[in-house]
């Protein structure tokens, strides 16, 4: 099998997690500048059969896009554009950096560690793969 790639997007900063090749597992990856994001994508796709990256929708609590949105959707353009054959995903990205911080609380993770927005970030992005993992598995399971 192949692997699933997840960003959570920032403007500044990208967290990317992966799974394992039986997509079971997502663990954090990377966190790159946002200017790079595209570059990494495509070079970790060339060394890693990838079925999808699955990228968060920041989505308002009255379900409207986030600002970023539109940062986003010129990400998604020129990934596209570079990797047409790329199959990707949109999947609601809604409290995952507060989960982020929580989890890493929970973890006993040092104060410093909590605010460190490069682990903050792949930390959503794991997030919001587990998410997608669970989402996609009841879908499959319930159709």
């Amino acid at each position: 099998m192949s692997r699933i790639l997840a960003i959570d997007y920032g403007t500044k900063r990208v967290g990317i997690a992966v799974t394992d090749p039986l997509q079971m597992i997502a663990t954090p990856l990377a966190s790159v500048h946002a200017s790079e994001a595209v570059n990494f994508v495509i070079e970790y796709t060339k060394k890693e059969e990838t079925e999808c990256v699955v990228i968060g929708k920041p989505v308002q609590m009255d379900n409207t896009a986030s600002e970023s949105e539109k940062q986003i959707k010129v990400f998604i353009q020129t990934l596209r554009r570079q990797k047409p054959d790329l199959k990707i995903e949109r999947y609601d990205e809604r409290f995952t950096s507060v989960m982020a911080q929580q989890t890493l609380h929970t973890m006993g993770e040092s104060k410093r560690m909590r605010k460190d927005k490069s682990v903050i970030d792949r930390t959503s992005a794991v997030i919001i793969l587990q998410s997608y993992l669970l989402y996609r598995n009841n879908k499959i399971k319930h159709t």
